[in-house]
C-alpha cells in the first residue's frame, strides 16, 4: 500500500529517467494525471496516456530526453509530505532554480506551476519542486 501516492509518482519518473527507459508505468488515480498532465505542459514528459478499465487503469507517461540521451529530469524535491503539509500564499512563491525549475502547487483552481499560479494570483499546498 502507497502512502504518499505524489512522491511515489516523481520517484518512478526520476528511476525510469535514471535507467533509461522510453515510458513508465504508474497506478492511476485523477490526481497523477493532473500531475502528469502539468508536466507535460511544462515541457518535462512528452506524453500521457491511460490505459487499462475499471480497476486495472494504469498511466502511461512517455519520457523526456535531451540531445545528448539525459533525462530531461534531472532532479524533484518533495515539499509537501504526508506527515507536514506546506502551504503557500501568492506572496510566498519563488522561483526553483533561478526559473530553470517548477514548484507544483495544489490550487483550488487545480494543478499549477509556480509561474501560472504566480500570473493567476493564486497560492494552495506546495507539492514537490522539479528540475
Amino acid at each position: 500500500m502507497i502512502t504518499d501516492p505524489v512522491g511515489d509518482l516523481i520517484i518512478r519518473l526520476t528511476n525510469a529517467g535514471a535507467v533509461k527507459h522510453a515510458t513508465v508505468s504508474i497506478p492511476f488515480s485523477n490526481l497523477k494525471l493532473a500531475i502528469a498532465e502539468k508536466l507535460k505542459d511544462a515541457g518535462y514528459v512528452t506524453g500521457v496516456d491511460k490505459k487499462g478499465k475499471k480497476v486495472k487503469k494504469t498511466l502511461e507517461v512517455t519520457l523526456k530526453y535531451n540531445a545528448d540521451g539525459s533525462p530531461f529530469i534531472e532532479g524533484v524535491k518533495r515539499v509537501s509530505k504526508p506527515g507536514r503539509r506546506m502551504y503557500k500564499s501568492v506572496h510566498e512563491i519563488t522561483r526553483v532554480r533561478y526559473g530553470h525549475g517548477s514548484l507544483i502547487l495544489s490550487t483550488p483552481q487545480g494543478i499549477k506551476t509556480d509561474k501560472e499560479a504566480r500570473k493567476e494570483k493564486v497560492g494552495g499546498e506546495a507539492m514537490f519542486e522539479i528540475w
